[in-house]
């Protein structure tokens, strides 16, 4: 496993959570992220690297 760093993302575009998770691969922290549904974007970050966004619809959905 690996450590991610998750940065939500409020309308404005300022982060206003932010959560370590473990996961298997850049995939799955990606789909991990896809869970915090009261974010409209969240970022997944592994250091310095950006592994991924992930932009949830006004439902609480994540967005294909």
């Amino acid at each position: 496993m690996s450590a991610y760093r998750v940065y939500c993302l409020d309308g404005a575009g300022k982060v206003w959570a932010a959560e370590w998770i473990d996961a298997e691969s850049d995939s799955a922290a990606i789909e991990a992220a896809g869970q915090f549904k009261k974010a409209v974007r969240c970022e997944v970050w592994q250091g310095q690297r950006l592994v991924g966004r992930v932009d949830i619809s006004p439902n609480g959905a994540k967005d294909e």
